[in-house]
């Protein structure tokens, strides 16, 4: 059997609980800051150093009424989330985590499809969008390969706020992509 077809083999999909909270946060903080997402390619380590979320922020999007925390589990072990929120016609589609060893495997292909059709079937929605560090240039190609787009539509890092990083480059900021989903 080959490792794309292990990593997607057996994954149980559900809303996150408030139980969930503190692996979530873990989980999050492992594949984008410190030693231990260097495991994978995702890693923020270069450019931000701090928190990338923190229990409040997972547990709000959790409570809301707009969003869902999609959990995804192996064998008991919580292996990778993300956030979908409902925008109107849109859906957002953030706070997403992969266990650093088990990138490169499809995983992540595996949990944004299943984004995307929960959000296309059970919220009607005609797009998914979400906001990406404009330098993370391998990160922006892998969603351009999903079949994202870049609007060049930019916002700026919250410099300051140090719940969402320390940043190590003046340089950062958010680009919007954009997915059609009808």
């Amino acid at each position: 059997m080959d490792s794309a077809a292990t990593a997607t083999t057996g994954l149980t999909f559900r809303d996150a609980t408030e139980g969930d909270v503190d692996a979530l946060v873990a989980l999050i903080e492992s594949a984008y800051r410190g030693d231990a997402s260097r495991a994978g390619w995702t890693t923020e380590a270069d450019i931000l150093e701090g928190q990338r979320t923190d229990p409040e922020g997972v547990l709000q999007v959790i409570e809301s009424s707009d969003s869902r925390l999609l959990t995804v589990e192996r064998d008991g072990a919580i292996v990778a989330c993300c956030q979908l929120e409902h925008r109107g016609d849109n859906a957002y589609f953030g706070m997403f985590a992969v266990n650093p060893t088990l990138q490169g495997e499809g995983l992540g292909k595996t949990v944004i499809a299943e984004a995307e059709r929960w959000a296309r079937e059970v919220w009607g929605v005609k797009e998914m969008q979400m906001t990406v560090i404009s330098v993370r240039d391998d990160l922006i190609a892998w969603y351009e390969r999903r079949g994202y787009r870049r609007t060049g539509r930019m916002s700026p890092f919250p410099y300051g706020d140090e719940r969402f990083g320390i940043p190590q480059r003046d340089d950062l900021r958010f680009e919007l992509l954009v997915k059609p989903l009808v």
